[in-house]
């Protein structure tokens, strides 16, 4: 069957159940549509998906429910009628969602003779709720409504506690095992272990893989495989696990590429090797004479491919990716969603993952020198392109994928000169003007801040990073309290007003004013943060948390 075929059956049997639920959703849409309401609709359905554990979620234009008779009528629409504007949508979306999930793809149907637009959604990510512009979403029957606290909690907790990693390969021993991966693993673990140093020498390989934690009690495990397994017998997994290494021009011309099986843990330092590390030069202000610097520091290659190894997600028996675009930028990509959510949470708010994907591999690495833990790693890849003045490394997740992409080399002057003129700007600071510099959205609350401190120009739809204007920060306190605020999201400021109420039994606005208004970002006026704490409360009664009482009290439902 094509595939207009099977969307067209799809189609036909979402309509044969005549009324919208928590996963599908009709709109008329005939020739414009909020994308704002757009984007919530993505943010609800993709939730519920998740809560009702369906693979996707569809919303429908060119359908319209007839209120008066509950029937749906088949209308057709002209929303974004050329193709290329559709297109646009995913990333659209994907720059203002969690994770930066988007659409798994957008159809333009014919039925009926006219143009239907569906669009498949997919289920949020175990762990992950997907939020849209900072806000979660969910359904109530056929309404949009936001995402109450137990269904965010309930979407959090999610926890695949199974670990393909640590099983045991029956039929696999130590006579399978790479002689040379093993020596590299145990200069690598003594680098990371130094209290072994003296005694290592004594350990035959059983009991040095059981203390590396490779083996258990002998028996070898799929990580232990993945890393140090002779080439010859990665049929004990599947042959599934690669790494290809792609170079290509600026122009997305194929000119090399190769693929690595085991030992990864030689395998890591061959695609290093293989990567064209060449210097590149630029000039200072107020000099003739050109700093030179390798294009990518050798630890964010090195900690980028091994952070791909240790999330990837084996049971899709796919290759890790590695796209070098000569002289431009390296593209890592693996499968799997990336578990804490966000980059930011990483290196930001100091909330590095609680859970792990593949835990006895991670440990493995971790024991062999091969990785940071506790976010430490991606903090030093976006320090280190920081010291170069290079754009911030960008992370995307779609597809169930992560994909991390590092640019070598300066493409905005200002931006680097902002920098160089401006060595006390935090990384949140940094990141900031990186999306500028990217021409990527950002909130209100950015750009008001970038505005006050003239680190651009122009207008919030058309800004830019302007170096004529750039004087280093006076505030160092604003700059200090702006950093920390700025991580917070609406999501955080209700729980706090939850856990505030819950403590004291009543509380009257004034006292939930004195705790939320100096915690609001401060190039907001008092009026704006009373309107924000306004809305809070709004909301929380909204879903069903709090009611209000005489003399503007407030207690839990």
């Amino acid at each position: 069957m094509d595939e207009e075929k099977l969307l067209q059956n799809i189609l036909e049997h979402l309509l044969k159940n005549k009324v919208e639920n928590e996963v599908v959703e009709f709109k008329k849409a005939e020739k414009t549509f909020d994308f704002d309401k757009l984007g919530q609709y993505f943010s609800a359905l993709s939730n519920e998906a998740n809560l009702q554990r369906h693979k996707e979620a569809w919303l429908i234009f060119g359908v319209f429910e007839n209120k008066n008779n509950k029937q749906l009528e088949v209308t057709g629409t002209y929303y974004r009628k050329v193709r290329a504007d559709l297109d646009c949508l995913k990333k659209e979306i994907a720059d203002k969602t969690t994770g930066r999930i988007s659409f798994v793809e957008i159809h333009e149907v014919n039925y009926q003779s006219k143009r239907i637009i569906m669009f498949q959604i997919p289920p949020a990510p175990n762990g992950m709720p997907i939020a849209f512009d900072g806000h979660y979403y969910g359904r109530d029957g056929e309404s949009l409504v936001p995402l109450n606290i137990e269904e965010i909690e309930r979407i959090r907790n999610q926890v695949v506690y199974y670990d393909w990693s640590k099983e045991i390969i029956p039929d696999a021993s130590i006579n399978d095992l790479d002689e040379q991966a093993i020596q590299k693993a145990r200069v690598e673990f003594v680098k990371r272990n130094p209290k072994y140093n003296t005694e290592i020498d004594t350990w035959d390989n059983v009991k040095f893989l059981n203390k590396a934690k490779l083996t258990i009690n002998g028996k070898i495990t799929r990580s232990c495989f993945i890393l140090l397994g002779k080439e010859e017998q990665e049929h004990y997994l599947d042959s599934a696990v690669k790494i290809r290494w792609n170079l290509k021009t600026i122009n997305n011309q194929d000119k090399d590429y190769e693929i690595f099986s085991i030992p990864l843990i030689l395998a890591v330092e061959a695609v290093y090797l293989k990567i064209r590390n060449l210097k590149y030069r630029y000039l200072q202000d107020g000099t003739l004479f050109p700093d030179e610097v390798l294009r990518y520091d050798p630890f964010v290659i090195r900690e980028s491919l091994n952070n791909a190894i240790a999330h990837q997600d084996y049971t899709k028996k796919a290759r890790i990716n590695v796209i070098e675009i000569e002289d431009d930028h390296l593209i890592f990509s693996n499968y799997g969603t990336f578990l804490p959510g966000s980059v930011e949470n990483v290196v930001l708010k100091d909330t590095p993952e609680e859970i792990y994907r593949n835990t006895f591999l991670v440990e493995a690495m971790r024991n062999l020198d091969m990785i940071e833990t506790q976010g430490g790693g991606i903090r030093k890849i976006f320090n280190f392109q920081r010291q170069r003045f290079f754009p911030m490394p960008d992370y995307y997740f779609n597809d169930g994928k992560v994909k991390v992409t590092i640019i070598g080399k300066i493409i905005n002057e200002d931006f680097a000169k902002i920098l160089i003129k401006n060595p006390e700007l935090s990384l949140a600071d940094i990141l900031t003007l990186d999306n500028v510099q990217k021409q990527k959205n950002i909130t209100e609350d950015e750009y008001l801040y970038l505005k006050k401190n003239k680190f651009v120009e122009g207008r919030k739809r058309k800004i830019f990073l302007s170096y004529r204007v750039i004087e280093p920060t006076k505030d160092e306190n604003l700059m200090a309290e702006y950093v920390i605020n700025k991580s917070f999201d609406d999501e955080y400021f209700k729980k706090l007003i939850i856990e505030y109420i819950k403590k004291q039994g009543k509380v009257s606005r004034k006292s939930i004013d004195k705790l939320i208004i100096p915690k609001l970002s401060p190039v907001l006026t008092e009026d704006q943060k009373k309107d924000k704490v306004r809305n809070f409360l709004t909301a929380l009664r909204k879903g069903g948390f709090i009611k209000s009482l005489p003399g503007y009290f407030w207690i839990l439902v």
